[in-house]
Order: structure tokens, then sequence, then C-alpha cells
């Protein structure tokens, strides 16, 4: 296939508006991304709106606080919602596939790559995936929290070349249009550091959302890091997501990085859970940025959290900043006893142990 692209849709755009209802919304969606699709380009939909469906089905005012009310609501949704997708699409002669996710489906290399696989292969039957949160099951500590990073995540899944954000408001600007009336429309983001300064400006989510920019600007970063190009546009005008897709100019576009995370290490960078951290010295933090070289014992001068071997932990600088993230060698029991030893002491101390806390070739750097 020339091309494989992501476009993400969130509650806020599906329950409908400026007169267009649901269902129109969908139509529109679906005669998009099937046009698409026929030019032999792979295509991708992560959808939001179980939760909101199973609210209005239920006549709901608000959205529910309680994590048993929101399972329940996305039970009765997501069934309608895929329903309306199905119809929609099948007009088109264009065939769905639902695919439900929670972390923890990501958070082991070998399910990201079996979830890769499966993506891949629905795409090669030209079949397009309609990719939600698994609400219905996800418990709070496995959740992403938001559709915008699980596009991102399936994005880099599928190696696209383009991720698609369709919200609710036209393009990124400096600060909140909505309080600062001196806020600047932003057209493009060049590069990452560009993209972090942004996120001291940016704000939260709706009534009906759990995103808001500051979700976009982190799957901008997720996608870009991995050498994904990303646009942000309005997805009410039913015409944006026709034109984008035709390379009409929309919204913000961030332009991927020159120097993409290698494939192999890209579920590394993204997906795990951490499952603690390590703070390290000056010396090993320039090491790392600058050098490309292993974290020794030497460097490391404080833990938090209980890990054992092959965890995932993040790495910090000595003022808090993340570094990056990588798959510890040592249990955090182990690491404790070793904290700022040269590697020869180490070995006297345990000759069983690594000389690497985290070998280089499992460790990404993700500091700009």
């Amino acid at each position: 296939m020339s091309r494989v692209l992501v476009v993400k849709v969130g509650t806020s755009l599906l329950r409908g508006n400026n007169g267009s209802s649901t269902t129109q919304f969908i139509a529109s969606l679906a005669a998009s991304l099937s046009a698409e699709r026929s030019k032999g380009n792979g295509v991708a939909l992560v959808t939001s709106g179980a939760v909101g469906l199973g609210c209005q089905e239920l006549g709901l005012g608000k959205r529910p606080q309680l994590v048993e009310e929101l399972q329940a609501a996305a039970a009765i949704g997501q069934g309608q919602l895929m329903g309306l997708y199905a119809d929609a699409f099948r007009c088109h002669g264009q065939t769905v596939a639902q695919v439900l996710l929670t972390r923890s489906d990501l958070a082991s290399n070998r399910r990201f790559q079996s979830a890769s696989r499966t993506l891949k292969q629905l795409l090669i039957w030209n079949v397009l995936p309609i990719i939600n949160e698994n609400d219905t099951l996800a418990t709070e500590e496995l959740r992403f929290g938001d559709n915008d990073t699980l596009s991102a995540l399936v994005a880099v899944a599928l190696q696209a070349d383009e991720l698609i954000l369709l919200t609710d408001v036209d393009r990124l600007y400096s600060a909140d249009p909505r309080q600062n009336q001196g806020a600047t429309p932003i057209s493009e983001v060049q590069n990452l550091a560009e993209l972090d300064a942004l996120q001291s400006v940016a704000s939260g989510g709706g009534q009906w959302g759990t995103g808001g920019i500051t979700t976009k600007l982190a799957a901008a970063r997720i996608a870009t890091a991995s050498g994904i190009q990303v646009k942000l546009a309005d997805g009410r005008d039913p015409n944006v997501l026709a034109e984008l897709l035709a390379g009409v100019c929309h919204g913000t576009r961030f332009i991927p990085s020159p120097s993409p995370i290698p494939d192999r290490k890209r579920w590394l960078a993204h997906a795990p859970v951490p499952e603690g951290s390590v703070r390290v010295d000056k010396g090993a933090e320039l090491a790392l940025l600058n050098q490309g070289a292993s974290l020794l014992p030497v460097g490391v001068v404080a833990i938090e959290g209980n890990f054992d071997r092959q965890a995932p932990i993040l790495i910090l600088a000595m003022d808090g900043r993340k570094l990056g993230i990588g798959l510890s060698a040592y249990a955090s029991g182990e690491l404790k006893r070793c904290l700022g030893l040269k590697s020869q002491m180490v070995q006297q101390l345990d000759p069983q142990l690594p000389e690497a806390v985290i070998h280089r070739n499992q460790l990404v750097i993700t500091a700009v």
C-alpha cells in the first residue's frame, strides 16, 4: 500500500454539532476514509464515543464519575457505536473490524508486537480497523486515559506515515484562546523542543472528553519522535478531513523528527508503564545524552519503587527531568546494594550481577 494513516475522532465530535447528528458525522467520516482506502492506502480509525453514546441512551445529563458507572455506560454505547460505523462503511463496500485495547495489551513488547501484526494483517485484507479503548474492562491503572495517546501508539504500531487528530478546535494556539484574546494561531510545530514548550500553555478537556490540547500535544510527541507526521484540525467542518487527505493545509501540522527512534525501540519509548525510576548524577546524565552510554551503578544516586529484573523504569536527572526509559537488568533490591559503586566493586560484591543497570540496547533517551 502507498501509505498508512491513522485518524482519531473524539467524543465531542461524535455527539454531533452545528445541526449534525452522530449518524451524519459518522456517515461523512466513513465516506472520506473509504475513499482514501479505495486509493490503496492503509487506514485505521481510533474512536472515542462509547461512554458518551451510553450516557445518551440512558438520558444522563452529565458524564458519570464512578468507574463502574463509566464501564457500564461503555458497555451500552460500544455496541451502538460499532453498529453505526458498520452501517456507514457498508454503504461504501468497506469492511470494518472492531479492536478494543487496554494499556496492558501494549505494555509488554510481545503483546505490542502481537497487536501490531494483527492491525497490519487487517490492512492487508483491505479491512479498516476501528479501535477504541476497552472502557468496559479497563481499570484505572490500566487505562490510557484518553484516545489521543492510544491513537499515537496505534500509529507507532502500524509504522504509519501520518496521524490526523480531529478535534473541536480549528488549530493549536500560543495560549488558550478562550481566556486570552491575544492568543496567536500556530500553523506548524517544527521540532520536539517547540512542542514541549507548548505544554505549559495547554488546556484540559471539556465535560464530555477526557483529552484536551494537553493530551494531543503528548500524542504528537509520541508520533513525531517515531518519524510520523501529525495534523491537528477541526473535525466539526465536514469538508476538513477530505481536504486534509487531498493535501490541503488545515489546522496545525507537527513535523516528524529527522532522527526518529529506531523501530526496535519505539515500543520501549512509549508503550510500557514504568514500574519505578532511578535518579542519576550529572556525569551519568552527560554520558547517556552525549555518548550513547549504558547506565552503570556508579552513576545511580537514588531509586524509587520496587521492581524486578527487566522491568521498565524511568531515568531521571538530579533535578527530576525525565531523560529516558529502559529495561532494568537489576531488581530494585539488588540495585540498592550497589548505588554509586564502580563496576569492579559490584563484581566483588556479587559476580552474578551485570555490569550495566540498563544496557544501551535496552534504553531510549527521550529528552530533547
